[in-house]
C-alpha cells in the first residue's frame, strides 16, 4: 500500500540558520565574516566580481551583504543564494576528513589548547633548572610534564571528535541504515505518532564524545519538514532527555513506495549545546548522505512505522555507524506488492 504523499511544510520559524541555538564560536565566526568581506571589497575586487556572477538564486536570505560561498554557511537551510560545487573555491574543505561545520570549532579549541601546552612546556624548560637540585625535584617534574600535556592531549581528542570518515553505505531495498554512531540505548514501540500516521517504533542511540558526531539520512527520501524545540541540556542517557531537551526533529519521506514517513530528532545532551541541520523542506537526499551534526555527546533518536514487513536488526547495546549500520529492514509484504 502506498501512503498519499505529503506537501512540504513551511519552514519552522525558529529555524533562522542551520545552528537554531547560536553558540559563541558561530557568533565569533559571524563577527570575523564583517572583517573578511570589508577586506576583500577593498582589496580584492576583480574577486568579488568574479564570485557575484557565478551566483545562482535569486534573493539574499543572510542579514549581511553575501560575497561569496562563506558567507552562506549558517543560511543555506533557508533558501536564497548558493554557488554550485564547481564554482565554490572552498570546496576542498569538504575534502579534508573532518565536518564542514564544525572547522571553526576545530581551529580556535585546538589552537587554544596547542598554545596553552606551548606555553607550559615553555614555563617547564624553566623550572626544570630550578627543580632538579631540590629533594623531590624529580617527582615535581613528573608532576609537571603531566599537567603540560592535558592541553596537548584535549587538542588531539578534539580533532578526534571532528573526524568525518567514509562510510560504506548498504542500498538493499527496505534497508533502514542508522542515523548516527552510537549505542543503542532505547526501542520502544508506539501506539500512534502523528506525523507517521499509525503506530510506529522509536530507537534511541546516545553519543558519547568519542563517536563520529555527523547525522546520516537513514533511507533515500525527501525533507517534508524541520520541527525545532528549546529545552534542557539533560544527560542523553537519561530517558526524559528526550522529552525535555533541546532537539530538532527532521520529518522526512522515502522517495522509493510506499514512501513511508520517518523521523530523525537531534537532541542536545549536558555537553553538546549545538544542533547543526543544513537541510530544508523539499531537499531529496540519498540514504547515508550528511544532513547535519550535533557538537559533542548527545543522543539521536529515529522513528520509522511499525507494520507488516518490519524487521527490527538493531539491539539494546549494540554499537552502530550512521549510514553503514543496518536498524531495520521491510520485507515485502502482499499490501506492498
Amino acid at each position: 500500500m502506498t501512503m498519499t504523499r505529503l506537501p512540504l511544510e513551511p519552514m519552522d520559524p525558529q529555524i533562522t540558520s542551520i545552528q537554531p541555538g547560536g553558540g559563541v564560536c558561530m557568533r565569533l565566526e559571524l563577527a570575523w565574516g564583517h572583517i573578511r568581506r570589508w577586506y576583500l571589497k577593498t582589496f580584492r575586487k576583480g574577486y568579488v566580481a568574479r564570485m557575484a556572477s557565478l551566483r545562482r538564486g535569486d534573493r539574499n536570505v543572510c542579514p549581511f551583504e553575501v560575497l561569496d560561498p562563506r558567507d552562506v554557511k549558517f543560511y543555506r537551510n533557508l533558501g536564497g543564494y548558493y554557488w554550485e560545487p564547481h564554482d565554490d573555491p572552498f570546496a576542498w574543505r569538504d575534502r579534508l576528513g573532518f565536518a564542514r561545520s564544525g572547522l571553526t570549532e576545530l581551529w580556535l579549541v585546538t589552537g587554544a589548547f596547542f598554545a596553552a601546552a606551548a606555553l607550559l612546556n615553555l614555563l617547564l624548560i624553566v623550572l626544570i633548572a630550578n627543580l632538579s637540585s631540590l629533594p623531590g625535584g624529580a617527582l615535581a617534574i613528573w608532576g609537571l610534564r603531566l599537567v603540560a600535556s592535558v592541553p596537548a592531549v584535549l587538542g588531539l581528542f578534539i580533532i578526534w571528535f571532528f573526524r568525518n570518515p567514509h562510510r560504506n553505505i548498504p542500498r538493499e531495498p527496505g534497508v533502514v541504515v542508522s542515523p548516527a554512531d552510537g549505542k543503542i540505548v532505547h526501542i520502544e514501540e508506539i501506539a500512534h505518532d502523528d506525523f507517521l500516521g499509525g503506530p510506529a517504533v522509536e530507537i534511541g542511540i546516545f553519543l558519547s564524545i568519542f563517536n563520529v558526531h555527523i547525522n546520516r539520512v537513514p533511507v533515500s527520501a525527501r525533507v517534508i519538514g524541520l520541527r525545532y524545540r528549546k529545552g534542557k541540556f539533560l544527560n542523553a542517557l537519561r530517558p526524559e532527555s528526550s522529552r525535555e531537551n533541546e532537539q530538532l526533529a527532521v520529518r522526512i519521506e522515502a522517495s522509493a513506495a510506499p514512501h513511508r514517513r520517518m523521523i530523525v530528532r537531534q537532541i542536545t545532551g549536558a555537553i553538546a549545546r549545538r544542533i547543526v541541520c543544513w537541510v530544508k523542506p523539499g531537499d531529496v537526499l540519498a540514504a547515508g548522505d550528511q544532513f547535519g551534526m550535533i557538537k559533542l555527546g548527545s543522543r539521536t533518536e529515529l522513528v520509522v512505522p511499525h507494520e507488516p514487513g518490519l524487521r527490527i536488526a538493531a539491539r539494546l547495546g549494540d554499537m552502530v555507524q550512521a549510514g553503514s549500520s543496518v536498524l531495520a529492514r521491510y520485507e515485502a509484504t502482499d499490501a506492498q506488492t
